[in-house]
């Protein structure tokens, strides 16, 4: 998962309910099975061997199975090979985007003391000048930095700012320091432990270079600057070069061409681990899913397609691409009832979070599209029949939805965590440890088989399974669509839109806070 989102629990946006029976279209439909009984061939057992196949692939691999390495290629040699066997067509969907390389990043204390700091240029922040930019330490009144009145009284010139993650996207915070004068920004993380990656969001914002740092680091800084001045080099240099990834696509054989249910997760991890929670249980689950729907012989009503992104730890490059060359055909789109993300379903210190389409809890920062909240519904139906827990997590475009989003495709999907601080309010409904983060590993090499959440998988698997089951018979609360249609079959293969072009202009929400 390339992104952050909100998970600050309210008494509002927690949701117990008692059990009672999940109405399904599909009960009447299925010659008396039900997605109760589909959620049951849908076993974690079977998701943890997948699990398991992934953690060999990245020991195999340096540790890491990232977008661009020989572990990202093994990952999904073993999706196809699952997927054939169980009967599917599989095909790999190319697509080409400027990949950034980092040349030099560094953050020198050059007096009073002396150290060296690992830290990261954001995406679309400018290089520094041969040699890096040197100057004093700089804070805002208020350590976050997030406007012009936070530096009030406040001169920055030829100085290195530093200041906060927290409460405005990087990009804010990098214009209000340059506005004050700053020659050079550092922002350091909120959370412990986990190396701030970011983006500015688009071309052209700073004219000055810009830089991630863990927590710890930028405390330390602080601290010394609050002792007195602090001289720094900040050094940041990259370039770009073309890169070509693909996303491995395939769907049902069964169910109408012009009704399609589609599933997603991002296949890809990070090159600091083996991304076995981020996102080897989403990638698991729907594989699970998927080859346990080939197996169920009655014919259901819609077509099922399953997606396993590359490059989402990137910025979301294969789904978005994937989104918008469908979208220079005319029809593609419409095609698509809605669409389910699964992104982190195994977190260590879980939560049951539910993208919050219809804004019970949290205002969401894009257009949602209509369809989005009867796709929530499902899901939360789901929980509510079975009695189990569940929160609402932001409507935010920050994985692999987003481009479906933006495109005005309905969307919906589950979360169990990343680095946000659970709660006392979430230990009360879902067990764990207050005040750590919900997957203390991370984008980190402690991602791995061992901390995965066993219960957490169990949930969200039969969650996904269950929902998966029940819109192939029937999304008419979603669309208006109903029954099996009277188009000719589908031909039963991924949909391929093609070699797919990077685009210019690609929004970039995730990494942005």
């Amino acid at each position: 998962m390339a992104a952050r989102r909100t998970l600050v629990a309210l008494a509002s946006s927690i949701v117990i309910v008692a059990a009672g029976a999940l109405t399904s279209p599909a009960a009447a439909h299925d010659r008396g099975r039900s997605p109760e009984k589909f959620a049951q061939k849908v076993s974690t057992k079977a998701v943890q061997g997948h699990l398991a196949a992934f953690q060999r692939i990245a020991d195999k691999n340096g540790g890491n199975r990232a977008a661009l390495t020989s572990g990202y290629e093994e990952s999904a040699r073993y999706v196809e090979r699952t997927l054939r066997k169980a009967g599917y067509r599989t095909e790999r969907d190319p697509f080409t985007f400027d990949r950034e390389i980092i040349d030099t990043a560094t953050l020198t204390e050059n007096s009073p003391g002396s150290a060296s700091y690992e830290v990261d240029q954001m995406e679309f922040s400018p290089n520094s000048a041969v040699g890096g930019v040197t100057g004093n330490l700089v804070a805002p009144a208020n350590p976050l930095g997030c406007t012009a009145a936070d530096w009030s009284g406040i001169d920055a010139s030829d100085q290195i700012a530093l200041v906060s993650r927290g409460s405005c996207p990087f990009a804010d915070k990098a214009v209000a320091a340059e506005a004050a004068g700053a020659d050079g920004v550092v922002i350091y993380n909120n959370v412990a432990d986990v190396q701030l990656f970011g983006t500015l969001g688009t071309e052209g914002l700073v004219d000055v270079p810009v830089a991630g740092i863990r927590q710890a680091d930028g405390q330390a800084l602080a601290a010394a600057l609050a002792a007195g001045d602090v001289n720094v080099t900040l050094d940041l240099t990259s370039h770009t070069e073309v890169a070509e990834s693909f996303n491995v696509i395939a769907e049902t054989r069964q169910g109408r061409d012009d009704n399609v249910v589609m599933l997603g997760a991002h296949l890809d991890g990070v090159e600091e681990g083996p991304g076995i929670n981020d996102n080897g249980t989403g990638s698991a689950t729907i594989l699970e899913t998927a080859v346990q729907l080939a197996k169920s012989h009655t014919p259901h009503h819609n077509t099922v397609r399953f997606a396993w992104w590359g490059a989402e730890e990137l910025g979301l490059i294969g789904s978005t691409a994937y989104v918008e060359e469908l979208a220079t055909q005319e029809g593609e789109l419409d095609r698509i009832a809605t669409y389910l993300n699964y992104d982190m379903v195994g977190s260590p210190n879980y939560i049951i979070g539910v993208y919050d389409a219809d804004e019970s809890t949290y205002p969401a920062p894009v257009d949602v599209p209509e369809g989005s909240i009867a796709t929530e519904k499902v899901l939360t139906d789901w929980f509510d029949s079975i009695g189990q827990p569940w929160v609402d997590t932001e409507f935010s475009g920050r994985s692999d939805y987003q481009a479906f989003i933006l495109n005005g495709v309905p969307a919906s999907g589950l979360f169990t965590g990343a680095d946000d601080v659970k709660t006392p309010e979430e230990v009360a409904l879902f067990g764990g440890t207050a005040g750590i983060t919900h997957d203390p590993n991370y984008h980190s090499v402690g991602d791995d088989l061992s901390n995965v959440n066993a219960k957490a998988l169990g949930i969200m698997t039969k969650a996904i399974a269950a929902s998966a089951y029940s819109l192939a018979w029937d999304t008419s609360a979603i669309n208006g669509v109903s029954g099996p249609g009277k188009g000719k079959p589908h031909p039963g293969h991924g949909h391929g839109p093609g070699k797919h072009l990077a685009p210019e202009d690609r929004v970039m929400l995730e990494r942005a806070s």
